[in-house]
C-alpha cells in the first residue's frame, strides 16, 4: 500500500561571517537570502540583482553560423521555409517567434505543429514527406528534432534541408543527416549557458539573424515576451541567461503590446501591468498548453501570432474554456490513476496505464502522483498497437537515463532528468514496466525518500513591524523572476495561533485552505495554503509555518499575505 509522503523541512546553510561582511550594505535577512543563492561578494550581488550575464554571443553555439547562412539564403531567394515546432508552450512560443521574425525579414514562411494525438512528439516521416511534397526547401525545427536521426535521413533523401534547434538531451546518435544542428548539449558545443529553453534557442537564432538584415530595423528583443512565456512554462532553471531573458521579457509583457497576451491575461483575470513569473507558470502557461492537450495547439499559436485585439479575444476565451475542460479531465483521471497506483503497490516507481486515458493530460497526472508519493511516476494511454506515456521523476532518479537502458523496447523516447515521454509497442509494455521497476528498485531501494522543503531562514514573525513591510517587499522583488533553481525567499515561523472561526476551505472543490493566524504580539496575518485543504481537521491551536511573503490585492486594497508552502501542528519534528 502506498502512502502520501510527509515533507521534511531544512534550513539553508547559514551565511559565513566573511560573506556577511562582504554584503554588509544589505539588511541581515537579505544577506542570508543572497548567500543561499550562491552570492558571496558585492560584485556578484549586483550582477545577480541586475540579472546580467557575462556573454550571450549566439555565434558561440555550435551550428549557428551555418544555420544563419542557410536561413539568409532562403529568405533572400524566397525559398519555402517551414518552422516545425512542438505543441507545448515552449514549442508554440518558439514557433511564433521564428515565423514572425522570418516574415518581418521578408521570408516566405509558415508554421507546422504536429498533432499530439495523431503524430506524437517531434519530427515524423509522414510530416517530412508531406512538406517536401509541398515544395518546402528549408525545414527549421524548434524545441524538437535532436532525437530524430531517421527523420533527418528521410529529409536529406527528399532534398529537404533540415536545421534542428532543440534544447533537449541528444540520444545515442545525433541526426547527422541534418544540414545543421543547434543544441547546447551536443558534443563540442562551448556555449556557456546550458539551460536555455527551446524558445531561448530560437531567440539566439533571432539575435544572430537580425544582424544580417540591418536594413530592416528589426530587433530580436521585440520577441522577449514570448521568450519569457516559453521559458517559464518549460520549467527550466531560472538562473543565468534564462533569468535575464525572463526579466526583460516580463518588462516587455507589461507594456501590453501583443494583443494575444493581452486577451489571455484578460480571461485569466491577471493585471498584465504587474505580471510576474508566477502568473505565467500558473495562469497563462496552462491556458496556452490546454489547446495542445485536448485538441490541436493551433489555437495557442494563432493567438500569439494575432495582431488584432478583436480577433484575439475569442481565441483567448476558447483557450480559457479548454483549460476548464482540461482541469475537469485531469481531476477525474487523477483519481483513477491514484487508485491504480494503490492497486499496483510498486514500492519504487508508480505506474498507471489505461486505454481510456487522455494523452494530453497524462503528464499532469504523473506530476500529481510524484507529488503524492515522491516516487517516479509513469502514466500512459494503452492503444491497440502502441502505448504513449509521460514520465515525471524525482532528483534521485534520472528518468530519461532509465529509458535509455530500455531503448531496445521503445519506438521513441526523450526528455530530461525529471520529465520524459515515450512510445512503446503495447505488446512490449509489460516487459518495459518490469525492467523499469527493476532499475528503480536497484537505484532507490533502501534510500530514505522524502521530499525536502528548503527555507532560507527562521524568523520570529511577531517582530516584523508594519513600517518594515514596504522595504521587505522591495528587497524580495529584486529576486524576481523566481522559479526553478532560483526559488522565492522562503521563511519558517513557529507557534502561530490559528484563529479557527476565520479558517475555511476555498476553491471549486475546497482543495485550498484559507487561514488567519496570530503572532505572540497579537498581530494577525492572512495565509493561503494551496492544495492543502486536507490539513484543516488536523490543525491544532498553534501551527509552524513554511511560507513566502506576497502581496494580496482585493477590491483595490493591498495587504501582506503568507503563501504557505507547508504547515504542521507546533511541536512536530521538522
Amino acid at each position: 500500500m502506498m502512502h502520501r509522503q510527509s515533507k521534511r523541512w531544512k534550513l539553508r546553510e547559514p551565511i559565513s561571517e566573511v560573506c556577511s561582511q562582504e554584503l554588509a550594505e544589505f539588511p541581515p535577512f537579505f544577506r542570508q537570502v543572497l548567500s543561499a543563492r550562491g552570492v558571496s561578494s558585492l560584485i556578484e550581488a549586483y550582477r545577480y540583482l541586475d540579472a546580467t550575464v557575462d556573454s550571450d554571443n549566439p555565434l558561440a553555439l555550435k551550428g549557428m553560423s551555418e544555420s544563419i547562412d542557410r536561413l539568409v539564403f532562403a529568405i533572400k531567394h524566397q525559398e519555402k521555409i517551414v518552422v516545425y515546432g512542438d505543441y507545448d508552450v515552449d514549442g508554440v512560443t518558439a514557433t511564433a517567434l521564428m515565423v514572425q521574425l522570418i516574415e518581418r525579414l521578408g521570408g516566405q514562411v509558415s508554421p507546422y505543429i504536429p498533432n499530439r494525438f495523431d503524430e506524437g512528439y517531434g519530427l515524423n516521416n509522414d510530416a517530412v514527406e508531406m512538406l517536401a511534397g509541398q515544395g518546402v526547401q528549408l525545414l527549421l525545427t524548434v524545441d524538437c528534432g535532436i532525437r530524430s536521426p531517421l527523420e533527418a535521413e528521410r529529409a536529406a533523401q527528399l532534398g529537404l534541408d533540415l536545421i534542428i534547434s532543440d534544447h533537449h538531451q541528444p540520444g545515442e546518435a545525433l541526426p547527422e543527416a541534418a544540414y545543421a544542428i543547434i543544441c547546447q548539449h551536443q558534443p563540442g558545443d562551448d556555449y556557456p549557458d546550458k539551460y536555455l529553453s527551446g524558445v531561448g534557442l530560437a531567440y539566439k537564432i533571432a539575435q544572430a539573424l537580425v544582424k544580417r538584415f540591418p536594413e530592416q530595423g528589426v530587433q530580436a528583443e521585440d520577441w522577449l515576451d514570448l521568450v519569457a512565456l516559453g521559458t517559464v512554462s518549460d520549467v527550466v532553471p531560472l538562473k543565468g541567461e534564462n533569468r535575464s531573458l525572463v526579466r526583460r521579457g516580463l518588462n516587455l509583457m507589461r507594456q501590453a503590446r501583443r494583443p494575444g497576451i493581452v486577451s489571455l491575461a484578460n480571461v485569466a483575470r491577471i493585471n498584465l501591468f504587474q505580471v510576474g513569473a508566477g502568473d505565467i507558470g500558473f495562469m497563462l502557461g496552462p491556458r496556452l498548453n490546454a489547446a495542445g492537450r485536448l485538441e490541436s495547439a493551433r489555437d495557442a499559436l494563432d493567438l500569439l501570432l494575432c495582431g488584432d485585439s478583436a480577433a484575439a479575444a475569442p481565441l483567448a476565451q476558447r483557450l480559457d474554456n479548454r483549460n476548464r475542460e482540461r482541469q475537469d479531465l485531469t481531476r477525474k483521471m487523477q483519481e483513477e490513476a491514484m487508485l491504480m497506483a494503490q492497486q499496483e503497490g510498486a514500492a519504487d516507481i508508480v505506474f498507471a496505464f489505461d486505454p481510456d486515458f487522455n494523452e494530453g493530460v497524462v503528464g499532469l497526472s504523473a506530476a500529481r502522483l510524484v507529488e503524492a508519493y515522491y516516487r517516479p511516476a509513469i502514466v500512459g494511454r494503452i492503444g491497440p498497437e502502441t502505448t504513449r506515456a509521460s514520465c515525471r521523476s524525482i532528483p534521485e532518479f534520472h528518468i530519461t537515463r532509465a529509458l535509455d537502458t530500455c531503448r531496445d523496447l521503445l519506438i521513441r523516447h526523450g526528455g530530461h532528468a525529471l520529465a520524459a515521454g515515450f512510445t512503446v509497442r503495447t505488446a512490449d509494455l509489460p516487459e518495459l514496466k518490469k525492467r523499469l521497476a527493476e532499475i528503480a528498485r536497484v537505484e532507490l531501494s533502501g534510500r530514505d525518500l522524502c521530499p525536502v522543503l528548503w527555507a532560507d531562514q527562521e524568523i520570529p514573525l511577531h517582530k516584523l513591524r508594519p513600517e518594515h513591510v514596504a522595504s521587505l517587499f522591495t528587497r524580495l522583488e529584486q529576486l524576481q523572476p523566481t522559479g526553478q533553481e532560483n526559488p522565492e525567499a522562503v521563511f519558517i515561523s513557529r507557534k502561530l495561533r490559528v484563529l479557527k472561526p476565520n479558517t475555511r476551505l476555498v476553491g471549486n472543490e475546497g482543495q485550498h485552505l484559507k487561514l488567519r493566524l496570530m503572532t505572540e504580539s497579537n498581530t494577525t496575518y492572512d495565509a493561503i495554503a494551496f492544495r492543502q485543504g486536507h490539513m484543516r481537521d488536523s490543525l491544532g491551536e498553534q501551527v509552524d509555518l513554511m511560507y513566502v511573503f506576497e502581496r494580496n490585492e482585493y477590491n483595490g486594497q493591498v495587504s501582506l499575505q503568507l503563501n504557505v508552502r507547508d504547515l504542521k501542528p507546533s511541536g512536530q519534528p521538522d
